[in-house]
């Protein structure tokens, strides 16, 4: 069975980001409590179809039953690494798993000009990892037959995603600005703006920001026939 990511293993972050994710006893809700708590329901959902117990969500995920737990309850967002192990476990990409815990609010508006599909930059939401900063806004809507995302990743920051996260997709990722090192299994490449890679059969892989300045990136993800 894989690893069990559990965050014990890191104590002090591990209280630190749980301290931060406990809103304070009669605070309002903010847009990111009430994001965190969407994809708790959302997650509890899930695993409730498939009639899994939290032990068994962990034992298909590698992610620890406590953190699940958390995770469901919406008090502990989960890093970028334990929502690939999940929606792994589930058979969804992680924008299919985010995709109804994130609700962006689209104005309305009367104005002829206005197309149809079109979805304005004022209305993108996104959702960032509380343990590196790393945020990924999708470009495409749930009825896409592709995921479509666009990634920023800080400078000297890195997030792993398991071999689960990639079953039955193809994946292609091109780099916008900066430069991104691409871990795929033991193979390290090295991308800079413009570059795009294709990836083969599933495997762990290990994006990483070499530099100091914040790396983007769009990732589009289509399941094989």
């Amino acid at each position: 069975m894989s690893h069990i990511v559990d965050e014990q293993e890191r104590p002090d972050a591990t209280e630190q980001d749980e301290r931060a994710a406990v809103p304070s006893d009669g605070a309002l809700e903010g847009p990111d409590d009430a994001d965190q708590r969407r994809l708790g329901e959302r997650l509890q959902r899930l695993r409730t179809e498939r009639r899994w117990s939290l032990t068994e969500l962990a034992a298909e995920s590698g992610v620890s039953r406590a953190m699940i737990n958390r995770v469901e309850r919406g008090v502990s967002s989960p890093t970028a690494t334990i929502l690939g192990r999940l929606s792994g476990a589930f058979g969804l990409t992680v924008s299919q798993l985010l995709d109804e815990a994130l609700e962006p609010e689209v104005p309305r508006t009367s104005d002829p000009d206005e197309a149809r599909g079109v979805r304005r930059a004022a209305s993108a939401d996104s959702w960032t990892d509380p343990e590196t900063g790393y945020r990924r806004r999708p470009l495409s809507s749930a009825d896409f037959p592709a995921d479509v995302t666009e990634v920023r990743l800080p400078g000297g920051r890195e997030v792993a995603y398991p071999a689960s996260a990639y079953a039955f997709l193809r994946h292609c990722i091109w780099v916008v600005d900066g430069s991104l090192e691409l871990q795929v299994g033991e193979t390290t490449t090295r991308l800079g703006a413009g570059d795009r890679i294709e990836l083969g059969e599933p495997a762990d892989v290990v994006y990483r920001n070499p530099a100091d300045e914040p790396c983007r990136y769009v990732v589009v993800v289509v399941r094989q026939r």
